[in-house]
């Protein structure tokens, strides 16, 4: 099987550069195609899936939620894929952005940019749903001197451990690509 994942920005490909071989099976084969922006991944969709020609290849669409209903976005990006013949991509959306993802493993970005104070700051209350954040890049830039969005997206990819992370939205990533992998596409 072969991965194809569309992200909408480069920050999310340097996330997964890092995190993506430590959670997928060695024998799985991936490109991870990043994008410039919300809008230049929507107009990507349709052309990439119905023009894609591998057989065993299957999607994974990845885009942020923003401030934007999560439902509405999951329904129109599912859409896209449909009308280009490929309902099986597997859709998934970092609430809020990226950064809620990193803000849910505090250890992990402690270890990544070498500040260990941080660690004990995830018993925070507003640590504790990560996904609720306002506005994460933010939050993680006041707690991280220089936070810059693809060097640490880079900092954080081999350090982000799924099973300490309190992201909802991570989970429900990670969870996705497991079954993706073990039972094909949902």
């Amino acid at each position: 099987m072969n991965l194809v994942f569309m992200v909408e920005e480069l920050s999310m490909k340097a996330f997964l550069e890092g995190f993506l071989p430590r959670v997928l099976p060695h024998d799985i084969q991936y490109l991870i195609i990043p994008h410039e922006g919300k809008s230049d991944l929507e107009k990507s969709i349709p052309r990439k899936l119905r023009a894609w020609r591998a057989p065993d290849a299957r999607f994974v669409i990845v885009r942020d939620q923003d401030n934007s209903d999560c439902r509405k976005i999951k329904d129109q990006l599912r859409t896209l894929c449909r009308r280009a013949g490929r309902s099986d991509a597997l859709i998934r959306i970092a609430c809020r952005e990226l950064e809620s993802w990193f803000l849910g493993d505090l250890e992990g970005v402690a270890e990544a940019f070498n500040l260990p104070k941080l660690a004990s700051m995830k018993e925070k209350s507003k640590f504790r749903a990560p996904d609720s954040l306002g506005n994460p890049s933010q939050e993680l830039a006041k707690l991280v001197p220089g936070y810059g969005k693809v060097r640490g997206a880079r900092a954080m990819g081999p350090l982000l451990d799924v099973a300490r992370c309190r992201s909802t939205s991570l989970k429900s990533f990670e969870a996705g690509l497991r079954r993706l992998i073990e039972n094909g596409p949902r």
